[in-house]
């Protein structure tokens, strides 16, 4: 259904039909787009099912829009350019590096684990 499968930036409800929550998970995830994902439910071990089974960077469950600045924001697949936001977003700037740098003076043998 190509109302599924593509990204919509509106106010757009689709409802559409489905047999069982994998097929409902199979549908949402079908698209080349994963920004964000709502889940509306009264059953919290099929939302936590959801969340997990949802190729979305945010999912919504019982709630529309909630952000903060603490939270990284962004999308899956071919949605969005990384996280915005939260220490993820900061890790997206950042290089790692280790250095290991001997403060007692003395050789240490380099086929030893310390």
């Amino acid at each position: 259904m190509r109302i599924a499968r593509e990204e919509v930036f509106g106010p757009v409800l689709s409802v559409i039909p489905f047999d069982d929550e994998e097929q409902a998970f199979a549908i949402a995830n079908d698209s080349p787009y994963g920004l964000a994902a709502g889940i509306w439910t009264q059953n919290i071990g099929r939302a936590l099912r959801g969340a997990a089974a949802m190729e979305a960077g945010t999912v919504w469950v019982n709630t529309y829009r909630a952000v903060s600045f603490m939270a990284p924001f962004g999308g899956y697949k071919r949605s969005g350019i990384g996280r915005e936001s939260g220490q993820v977003a900061i890790q997206e700037y950042l290089q790692t590096k280790t250095v290991w740098i001997d403060m007692l003076g003395q050789t240490a043998n380099p086929f030893v684990i310390r």
